[in-house]
């Protein structure tokens, strides 16, 4: 990403070491060097942040990134992000509904149910290692940004999502209880 690039030649123009540059940005000396070396992206609110110490615009700042954010956020990538987060979701079911039936089956079901759990751990790993990739919110959110979208509507976009999130997430959590619980009483009869 561009903005690597805009933040340690600004700190250096400024004769700043990571360390000065952390203290007037209110984060640490690692974080400005996971931002130099791409390790990191800076929220939208260090962005500002950083515009305002450099005294530049966040445009200047972030010059180059805004084409690759478009692109990072571009529906295919949604799309594939979205299949396997469903694959995931299945792959977690079916490891949970089977375990009873198939460990009455003995050392094959056992087998096979550690096979499913294998699975549904590399599929887990795989969506995470698209969050990490995409980072979908937080391009999301610069790019908001650079459309003209004050920030305390993307920090309360994000909230909002966040906490439909968690609601959405206690009702799926609550309801697969309740199947699981009602399948094994049915099995257990």
């Amino acid at each position: 990403m561009e903005v690597a690039n805009q933040i340690k030649k600004y700190r250096t123009a400024n004769g700043w070491s990571q360390e000065t540059l952390a203290e007037k940005a209110y984060v640490s000396r690692q974080t400005v060097s996971n931002w130099e070396n791409e390790k990191s992206y800076p929220d939208i609110h260090s962005l500002v942040l950083l515009g305002n110490i450099f005294n530049i615009s966040l445009d200047e700042l972030i010059k180059g990134d805004v084409e690759v954010m478009k692109k990072q956020i571009s529906n295919n990538d949604v799309k594939s992000f979205t299949v396997w987060s469903w694959v995931l979701t299945g792959m977690m079911l079916a490891m949970v509904l089977s375990a009873v039936p198939l460990f009455r089956l003995g050392a094959v079901g056992i087998a096979i149910w550690a096979a499913v759990t294998v699975l549904t751990l590399l599929v887990c790993i795989k969506v995470e290692k698209l969050k990490k990739r995409y980072d979908i919110q937080t391009y999301r959110e610069i790019y908001a940004f650079m459309e003209g979208k004050p920030l305390d509507e993307i920090a309360a976009d994000r909230k909002k999502y966040t906490t439909a999130r968690k609601i959405m997430f206690g009702i799926a959590s609550g309801a697969v209880g309740v199947l699981v619980s009602v399948l094994m009483m049915w099995l257990l009869k």
